[in-house]
This record gives C-alpha cells, structure tokens and sequence, in this order.
C-alpha cells in the first residue's frame, strides 16, 4: 500500500485575451477496490464556476465555465491517493476462456458489444497482415499468451517517441511509422484485440515509477481487455507490461480520441493558437495517517 501524490499543470497562453468557452477536464483518478482518493485540491485562473458529473463511463468530469477574458488559462490538480496491492489470483480466468477464440457471456453481449466494434474499420486488412506475421491468428490460442505476445510484440518491435501534437495515430500509420506515443501503441493494441473479438478499451491515466520522483512524470495511457473471470484487465504495450498499482487510471473510452485530459475551445482572433506547457509529477508520500481496510 503507498500513499502517492499527482500535481498536474496544464497552461495556455493566448497572444491576445480571448473568451474561453466551457472546457472538460478529466483529471480525477477513478476510485476502485484497489485506489482511494484522500483528499484533491483544483485550482483554475482566470475567474470560473465548476461543475462535476459522471459521464457515460463512470468517468469523473469537471464542466469549467468561465466568466472572463483573458489572456491565459491554468489549470492546477492536486490530488492524494491510497493505492493497494492487487489480489494474487486476479487474473484467473473462467475455464471456457483459458483459450481463443471464446464468446462472452450472453447478458454480457450487449453491453460489450461498443467495445468489440472496429473504431478504423479502413485497418482491418492491414492488422489483419501484421497479426498473421505475429502468429497471432494460429487457432485455437492459449488467451493470455496470445495477449502477452501482442503486447510485447508491441513494445519490443515499435519505437516510442513523445508526440506533442493532439489526436491518436491510426494503427494502420503506427506500422507504416513503425513508432508512436503511448497513445498510438493503445490504439494499435486495442483495435488489433476488437480484430480477434475480444472487448477492449482504452485508459488514460498516470504512471507512478522511480524517476517520476524528479518531475518529469507524464499522463500516460494504456488499454483494457474485458477477460471473464478478473473482468477489466490492463495491458501497457508501451512497457509491454500487465498494468498494475503504478499505472493510476484517470479515464476509460471506447475510442482512443474520447478522453484528453484538457478539452475546451475559445472564441479570439483568426489564426491564432495558443502555446502549451504541461506539467506532472507524481511523488510517493509513504504510509502515515493511512487506515488500512477492513
């Protein structure tokens, strides 16, 4: 168990004083048996009105409205959680699962179905190419092996580069480019699943390692495969790890593009884009003043 601090800043600064319309920050861990949020602090400029709702998802959203112009916008979150060592034998799988290909439950269907529908269906013949290669279309496969292939198969072959500019690669560009942010190999990861019939989503979130301590942590995302048995399980093709208590979910979406940690517009001058500084850190606090469950 580690009690961890996240201060993340996000900046914009306009050339001139624009009217900012309403923006959606999702920046809030989501609480679970595993994460509790002790306490969090948000600190907004220029002059704003909050309101916080639970999307679609169960992900938590803070509505920012804002009541004048200005040249700048900061947006300031503090927020202090309790993190528990997962179970060992969460990842037992039901027996009619232990191999692919599977169907899910029937009452469960319905309401996996988003997560197993293509998000770039022009991709298919593409993945379907570069799984084949991987061995990955062999059937039946052993469930588990054929996600940590795809996993490792990800993060060992592609290269990772940080990418400034917004939106998600497709996975079509990411094995063209043969490189990509987290993001893209979450993308790459989740559409080669919805490809072999398995539901997945993706995560944005935070990740808690050694050198983070000195400030240079970043939000970070990842992808979850629905697996009857453990349910909702996390696969980080970035590191090609399974996701454990160092990996602080923020955010889940069907579509990879559906959960910036900072959305919003402004109205201003034609032309005009605003520069950007983002800024996370992500501290270990240790264990005092912490209860343990019961």
């Amino acid at each position: 168990m580690r009690r961890l601090n996240i201060a993340h800043v996000t900046e914009y600064w306009f050339p001139t004083s624009v009217t900012l319309l309403p923006h959606r920050l999702r920046i809030r861990p989501l609480e679970s048996h595993s994460l509790r949020i002790e306490s969090s602090k948000l600190d907004i400029t220029p002059a704003h009105s909050v309101r916080w709702y639970h999307d679609v998802l169960g992900n938590s959203v803070a509505l920012v409205s804002f009541s004048e112009l200005s040249n700048a916008l900061r947006v300031l979150s503090e927020v202090v959680i309790v993190v528990y060592e997962d179970p060992p034998l969460d990842c037992m799988l039901e027996n009619f699962a232990i191999s692919c290909p599977f169907d899910y439950a029937i009452d469960e269907q319905p309401d996996l179905a988003p997560f197993r529908q293509s998000v770039y269906p022009a991709d298919r013949a593409v993945l379907h190419k570069w799984l084949d290669e991987l061995g990955l279309l062999v059937r039946p496969i052993e469930t588990f092996s054929l996600l940590f292939q795809l996993n490792c198969g990800i993060a060992n072959h592609f290269t990772y580069q940080i990418r400034e500019e917004e939106g998600v690669q497709s996975p079509a560009q990411t094995l063209k480019r043969n490189s990509g942010s987290c993001r893209d190999f979450a993308a790459l990861f989740i559409e080669a699943c919805r490809y072999m019939g398995l539901a997945s989503r993706f995560v944005s979130g935070y990740l808690h390692m050694a050198d983070n301590e000195a400030g240079n942590a970043t939000t970070h995302a990842w992808a979850e495969v629905y697996l009857p048995g453990p349910g909702w399980k996390g696969f980080d093709p970035t590191s090609g790890l399974i996701t454990g208590n160092q990996h602080i979910p923020v955010a889940v979406a069907r579509h990879p593009e559906a959960v910036p940690p900072v959305s919003g517009s402004f109205i201003g001058p034609l032309g005009q884009r605003p520069a950007l500084s983002v800024s996370v850190r992500v501290s270990d606090l240790g264990l005092d003043g912490v209860n343990l469950p019961a």
